[in-house]
Parts: structure tokens; sequence; C-alpha cells
């Protein structure tokens, strides 16, 4: 059994504390005005355990208007890749071309790529199906990029930030559930290189058949931003 785990960030507002900051701040305190405002979170998931099969899903992709089935899009593949990201946190931002890269540097593998955005468009229509098509444009993805409006996906994953990776092998059993790499923005403190090891590593030993041999690390970057009231149980941003 392996429990993760996302510190996550409200790219909203600046600046950010450490996540153990923010658990100490009282729920509902009001701030002086010209005082920072504490606004990190620390959000820990759900137990998850490798070998757990992937939650089947029908979700829309907004750049073509097709729907994608998880089950029907990875069959056959040696190893599927599932993303949560969306269009406006800076710890995505500052990932996308090399998460652009990866994507088709695996798919050259025959690994099966997807992207999940589970914002809430009521709260941030940044991250809404228009702009999530104009962003995949953009970026050139070369994966779908699906819209889940309900959450229920992300709830289904234990999803807790952006990004978040999730890698799969040939019968959809969970082998990683963990961070890109070790960089981040430089406005986080970020100054490690953008070289995507940790998911490289992930994927290697996933298409080997061989166990990961280095220690998982936790995903970093903003939390999911939950449709107000409907925030799963074991959130507590």
């Amino acid at each position: 059994m392996q429990q993760t785990f996302c510190r996550t960030f409200n790219c909203r507002e600046r600046p950010a504390v450490h996540a153990r900051q923010a658990l100490r701040a009282r729920p509902g305190r009001r701030h002086a005005r010209g005082a920072p405002q504490v606004v990190a979170v620390r959000v820990e998931n759900e137990e998850v355990s490798l070998g757990t099969v992937a939650p089947d899903f029908v979700l829309l992709e907004p750049l073509t208007g097709v729907t994608v089935k998880l089950s029907a899009y990875a069959a056959g593949a040696p190893a599927t890749l599932i993303m949560f990201i969306c269009n406006h946190c800076p710890f995505v931002v500052h990932l996308k071309p090399a998460i652009t890269q990866l994507a088709r540097e695996y798919q050259g593998k025959g690994v099966k790529v997807l992207a999940i955005s589970s914002n809430s468009v009521e709260t941030h229509p940044q991250d809404g199906p228009d702009s999530m098509a104009e962003d995949a444009r953009a970026q050139g993805y070369t994966f779908p990029y699906l819209f889940d409006e309900s959450q229920d996906v992300a709830k289904a994953y234990s999803a807790a930030c952006t990004p978040e990776f999730y890698v799969f092998d040939g019968e959809l059993k969970l082998t990683y559930h963990g961070q890109f790499d070790d960089s981040r923005p430089s406005k986080y403190g970020g100054d490690a290189p953008v070289t995507g090891a940790d998911l490289r590593h992930a994927l290697d030993c996933t298409l080997a058949g061989r166990p990961l041999e280095r220690r998982v690390k936790n995903s970093i970057g903003c939390n999911i931003k939950w449709h107000p009231g409907k925030a799963p149980a074991w959130f507590h941003g």
C-alpha cells in the first residue's frame, strides 16, 4: 500500500507559503490589509495501491468534439500515462513544453497518453473547454486533452493537484503516481532543470516490466479547483 499526496498551492494568490504554515492557519481568519495571505495547502490523498486498476471513464475532448473512453483508447498499449493538468496553473505552464516533448517520445514507444482538466469553470473560466482547445492547439499536444466537467474522474483517481501523473501498465494497473521531476517555477523557489526524470524512469520501468528503482516523490502544484461546496471529503484545502 502506497500513500500518496500532493502539496498544492493556490496559484491565483501570492506569496505562497509552505504547507505546514497553511495547516496552522485558522479557518475564516481575516488578514490585515497588505499582510501576506496564507494560500498554500497540503492535501493528502486516500491511499492508492500499486496494482490498482484504472477507473474507466468517457470524457469529451474539446479540441475535436470527440469523446474518449479510456479502456478503448488504451487497449493493446504496453503502458498508459494519465496527467491531470489545466491551462493556467504556473506549475503546469512551467512543464508544458517538456510534457509535450515527453509525450511525443513515449508515444513513439507505444505508450498511450492523455491529459485531463477537472477544474471548475464556475470559479476558473480560463480552464473551460474553449480555452482547453486553444491551449491544446497552441502547445501542439499530440494526445487528447479531456474535460472532466463533473469532476467525477478526478475524484475516482483521488487526484488533488495540477500537474499530477499516473502510469499504468498494459493491464491498466497502476505502476506510478508522482511527480514529473524536481523542477519548479522559479517564483516558487525552483532552480532544478526540467528533465522529466521521475516520470521517464517510471515509464521506462513499466515498459520493461520491472519495478521502479528510485523513491517516488509526490506531485507539487495548484490544487484542483473543486466546484463550490462539492470538494471531496478527503480534501482539506
